[in-house]
């Protein structure tokens, strides 16, 4: 098995049947990204779509996305997804420590996400890669 995490640097239709593949895996209430999408995050400088291929073959995705704020550059993971075929070979945390990596390179001062509680082993993976769990409140409007 050959596992390999690299950003997703041209939208194909390799990547567009990848993503119809995936996200409904994520989100069952969010269609999957258009090619329309899918070019708008990965020709965006504060977007990375990370691509996780075990043998050539996509089997996971992770969304990094960078923003400035006036205490410094910041990032967020979004969107993780390994397809229920690669669970439990580490492509989750391939694609993680791939994140964790292009944030340090581009100096962000931290990295955050969410998760909800119900995904207990995704919950293990972010605090055995050093994830510290925050109690916040956390607000969301819908528009």
């Amino acid at each position: 098995m050959t596992l390999d995490v690299r950003p997703a640097e041209r939208v194909d239709d390799e990547l567009i049947a990848a993503m119809a593949e995936l996200i409904p895996q994520l989100s069952s209430s969010s269609p999957p990204p258009t090619a329309s999408d899918l070019g708008a995050i990965v020709g965006s400088p504060d977007t990375v779509l990370f691509t996780a291929r075990i043998d050539g073959r996509i089997v996971g995705s992770l969304t990094l996305a960078f923003y400035r704020i006036p205490t410094g550059l910041k990032a967020w993971i979004e969107d993780v997804v390994v397809d229920a075929s690669a669970r439990g070979a580490g492509v989750g945390e391939a694609l993680n420590q791939a994140a964790l990596t292009e944030a340090r390179h581009r100096g962000a001062k931290n990295v955050s996400l969410t998760s909800r509680p119900s995904r207990e082993a995704a919950n293990r993976l972010y605090q055995r890669l050093g994830f510290v769990r925050y109690e916040t409140n956390l607000y969301r409007f819908d528009l």
